[in-house]
């Protein structure tokens, strides 16, 4: 597989099942948001890591923007985005000229992510909290969402992040407990994503939670069941469940195609679990229909 120019994995479609289809970019909105990005210099997660949903979402006029630039000093097995060291290289003007793209595009919504730092100190947790902060003092309606990698491990840096307060605070689990040392980085691990996410429930109980495991790498059904046991038991509200789509050769292999069916009776059984809101679907990633989810989080929270 390969990544077009438009940032869309190019799948060979005789190989795929017929429930995985990738509709082409379109319309006015797409091209909005091609040019804005093109012309503030934002990366976003749609493009680096060739999601699937990128034609859905540009032509609705939303993209999930990437902080920090876009290379990631990791180099888990599942994902396309490159892998580089920076040597503690930041844009420190990458907070305001999200913030000029969120006031541009009038969103409500706003779901932000980050590369991997493990060059910075704090992982970048002072560039993104300050990137929250922008977008509150020139978008003050906009709700946001923070998508974090795990900092390093380290709370200090993970309540830098918190302090900020998003309206969202998602971190990826990615897979289950057995599966993750060989899917994701080394330096990643499941307990240390659990601890962070408990960490972010007992700081702050108000705040809205969220994770995401792909499906298709090899998981027993008790196995996914115990990550979603472990997420819920961390306090987790909101969940994404998805299909690995390996990016290339070097990846990590695709055990299998998971059918529709399957990822309707997971959702079943996570809001059987207690989550608040669940997205499971062959072409569900973290930020697809974000803001959806949170709704249903905040709609719990009144029951």
């Amino acid at each position: 597989m390969a990544a077009s120019e438009s940032g869309v994995l190019e799948i060979a479609t005789a190989r795929l099942p017929p429930w995985i289809r990738v509709r082409p970019p379109q319309g006015a909105s797409y091209l909005g948001v091609k040019g804005l990005l093109e012309e503030l210099n934002l990366g976003t997660v749609c493009r680096e890591a060739h999601c699937p949903n990128l034609p859905e979402c540009w032509s609705a006029g939303a993209a999930t923007l990437m902080l920090l630039g876009t290379d990631c000093t990791r180099r888990c097995g599942f994902c396309a985005v490159r892998t580089h060291w920076p040597r503690g290289t930041i844009d420190r003007a990458e907070p305001r000229r999200v913030a000029e793209a969120v006031a541009r595009w009038g969103l409500r919504y706003v779901v932000l992510t980050q590369v991997c730092r493990d060059d910075l100190a704090d992982g970048g947790a002072e560039l993104l909290a300050e990137t929250v902060q922008e977008i509150r003092r020139s978008s003050p309606a906009t709700l946001v969402e923070l998508l974090v990698g795990d900092l390093g491990g380290e709370v200090a840096a993970w309540r830098t992040v918190l302090r900020a307060q998003p309206d969202v605070l998602a971190h990826n689990l990615e897979t289950t407990r057995g599966l993750s040392p060989t899917v994701r980085d080394r330096r990643a691990s499941y307990a240390t994503s659990l601890r962070l996410l408990r960490t972010a429930r007992s700081d702050s109980p108000e705040l809205v939670t969220k994770s995401s495991i792909m499906l298709g790498l090899g998981e027993s059904e008790g196995e996914l069941r115990e990550a979603l046991e472990d997420l819920r038991a961390a306090g987790v509200d909101l969940l994404t469940l998805g299909q690995y789509l390996r990016p290339g050769p070097g990846h990590v292999p695709l055990a299998r195609f998971v059918p529709p069916e399957e990822f309707d009776g997971w959702r079943g059984v996570a809001l059987s679990l207690g989550f608040a809101g669940v997205a499971a679907g062959p072409l569900v990633r973290s930020s697809y229909r974000a803001e959806e989810l949170y709704r249903s989080a905040r709609a719990a929270r009144t029951h």
